[in-house]
């Protein structure tokens, strides 16, 4: 096309890619081919909550959360059913799972030697990070160690039984969403490569000769936010780090296996509910900061839809920024040019603080052992720079446009009537459970179970876990049943929530004047306002009720929250031994009706039917009102994004609910 140095002829694309699966492998796989119809070059699978906590749709923490922000995938019928007519070894399958990764990945295999398909052949990635889980995500399930040694068998394993996977997507996306600066989720997700590379190393699965190879395997998943320059340089920064950390700490000299190969979604946290569709400007930023530097420019792309702050997307939504990456893709010349920022002396000098910035932090981890042992450190940096987020969005310091200026709009024709969003038939959940039970009957339980106890075997042994997996996946073992194998094994894990230090007002008048409240109401009461912030089901999302919990003690509130993952029941039980004067629910998986039932008939149970109840998360208006009439005395959604006001708002409900009738 063109002789010119800084012109060549088009590259080819990143893979486009849209997130998605729900309600069952049958729809999911609909919505798979009718995105592969529209251009999508790659899938994104999204699991249910069940499913990436390795917990059967029939558990009881599963209750109100099959297939709501994913696809349930409990054995191997389900997995045929999810590709049925998609040819494995010729897809690029990407799947959002990390603690039971071994597992998705085993079935994947199982249904790929059924088919007679090259396992060689097979191409894609499971995003395997448990060290961000236990920082921001929250669907961990094992303790730190045996999850390690969990992500370096499927490391030794795959690069030779399915050398073009990426067994590890070290995933700083959801760092960010918790909060992380530049700095920090540069630091982190780079440690976390650190940390598995070391244990692969120390594994002793890998001769020293092939560890170039698994280097060059490893990939990230990241997080592209508003500010544009910064999340440009940023993704420069990454490069440069990376094949730095390669040379200098591992010795690694291959060009490829030095590459910073990453994929991307852009950044649901800065999504407003206000305005929606001011979303699509945002999206587009973002796709820009990972598309137009070359050299840092991202493999994969995801784009989120313009209303997924209200709820699950349609698919018109996902073909919407699907349309966004083709237009940019194909009718831009973009592709057609060298790096359009080498020799900016602005984007190099802001490339080179954040490489500073992220080397001091990473110096701090590897003092204390690396980012294993950092986890605590960590999980509260990131409370605290939320925290520090949050407050200047409060105040007006960080501008978001239609929820702290600009707030004055027009009624939007795209959100107005019924079906704005998609939502997930209530029945779905009772025929998921019906096919699980069904499988069990049908199935070889003997082979079952023996393929269980060689799991159960190979789990205490330190034998790879990847063959066993794959046995018990064709011996038609279920996900609940793999993850109670193990469970057995190694127990279970509850992490930091990160919250117990943040408690400084900084000065803020509007914190002071709620805590004078507090003490006043706690005078009346006769003990210390008492509140009980609970997570129940399996979502993991605990950023906001981290912000909540920190918040209220910074009111001066006695604040109970104990993290994720908890029963109706034991929340209730944790309110009753308290004491309550309120109980706050937070729930972010679209399953709050069902939870909230739940947990007001067990209040009842316990004789707490006068304990106010409030309930925070992303709820759709119709929900709200359903949530009233049960008798919720506050619903708190994204538009109400200042904290301080929510602290004094609970105030209120205390002082109705046990001052007023006095």
């Amino acid at each position: 096309m063109t002789n010119k140095a800084f012109q060549h002829d088009r590259d080819r694309p990143w893979i486009f890619r849209t997130y998605a699966g729900h309600s069952t492998a049958e729809k999911s796989n609909a919505l798979y081919r009718s995105n592969l119809a529209r251009g999508q070059t790659g899938l994104s699978i999204a699991f249910d909550l069940p499913t990436q906590t390795a917990f059967d749709s029939d558990h009881i923490l599963s209750k109100g959360e099959v297939g709501k922000v994913g696809v349930p995938v409990s054995h191997l019928g389900d997995m045929r059913k999810l590709f049925d007519g998609l040819p494995l070894d010729e897809m690029n399958t990407s799947m959002t799972i990390n603690a039971p990764a071994a597992w998705l990945l085993a079935l994947y295999v199982a249904l790929a030697d059924e088919r007679g398909d090259d396992r060689a052949k097979l191409r894609g990635t499971t995003q395997n990070d448990i060290i961000k889980e236990y920082l921001s995500r929250g669907t961990y399930v094992f303790p730190p160690e045996p999850s390690m040694r969990l992500i370096s068998d499927m490391v030794s394993w795959c690069y030779t039984e399915v050398p073009k996977w990426n067994p590890l997507n070290v995933c700083s996306y959801h760092l960010q969403e918790a909060g992380a600066t530049p700095q920090q989720e540069l630091a982190y997700a780079l440690a976390t490569a650190c940390a598995v590379l070391d244990a692969v190393k120390a594994g002793g699965q890998v001769p020293e000769k092939d560890f170039e190879i698994v280097f060059g395997r490893i990939s990230f998943f990241v997080n592209a936010g508003v500010r544009f320059v910064t999340e440009l340089c940023k993704m420069r920064a990454f490069v440069d780090l990376w094949e730095e950390i390669g040379r200098e700490r591992y010795g690694v000299t291959d060009p490829k296996a030095l590459r910073f190969r990453y994929g991307v979604q852009v950044n649901s946290l800065g999504l407003t509910e206000q305005q929606p569709e001011n979303n699509v400007y945002r999206i587009l930023i973002e796709a820009l900061a990972v598309t137009l530097s070359k050299r840092a420019r991202c493999r994969a792309l995801q784009l989120p839809a313009w209303n997924e702050a209200l709820g699950l997307p349609r698919p018109w939504d996902q073909q919407w920024s699907l349309r966004l990456q083709q237009i940019l893709a194909f009718e831009t010349d973009l592709l057609e040019f060298e790096d359009l920022f080498d020799g900016s002396h602005v984007v190099d000098g802001k490339t080179e603080e954040l490489k500073a910035g992220a080397r001091a932090e990473l110096a701090k981890i590897d003092e204390m052992g690396g980012a294993v042992e950092a986890v605590s450190y960590m999980k509260e940096s990131l409370v605290g720079a939320h925290v520090d987020r949050i407050r200047a969005i409060e105040s007006g310091d960080l501008t978001v446009v239609a929820v702290n200026k600009y707030v004055e709009t027009a009624e939007s024709p795209l959100s107005a009537g019924e079906k704005t969003i998609e939502t997930v038939d209530p029945m779905m959940e009772a025929e998921q459970v019906r096919n699980l039970n069904e499988w069990r009957k049908q199935r070889d339980n003997g082979a079952a179970e023996a393929a269980l106890a060689a799991l159960k075997a190979a789990a205490q042994s330190g034998e790879n876990i990847m063959e066993p997996s794959i046995a018990a996946a064709k011996a038609g073992v279920t996900t609940g049943e793999w993850g109670g194998a193990l469970r057995d094994v190694f127990g279970e894990y509850r992490g930091p929530t990160g919250v117990a230090v943040v408690v400084e007002t900084g000065g803020d008048e509007d914190i002071e004047a709620t805590r004078k409240r507090v003490d006043k109401v706690s005078e009346d009461l006769g003990r210390r306002l008492t509140y009980v912030l609970g997570k129940p089901g399996l979502d993991g999302h605990s950023n906001g009720a981290e912000q909540i919990a920190s918040r209220a003690r910074a009111c001066g509130m006695d604040v109970i929250y104990e993290g994720i993952r908890f029963t109706p029941s034991e929340i209730v039980a944790q309110a009753k031994e308290a004491d309550a004067h309120v109980i706050g629910l937070s729930i972010l998986s679209g399953s709050h009706l069902d939870l909230v039932r739940d947990t007001i008939a067990e209040m009842r149970k316990a004789g707490l039917e006068n304990t106010p109840l409030v309930v925070g998360g992303i709820i759709p208006p119709e929900d709200e009102r359903a949530l009233k009439q049960m008798g919720i005395r506050r619903v708190y959604t994204p538009k109400d994004f200042k904290i301080t006001d929510i602290m004094s708002d609970v105030v209120d409900v205390v002082e109705e609910a046990w001052l007023e009738k006095v």
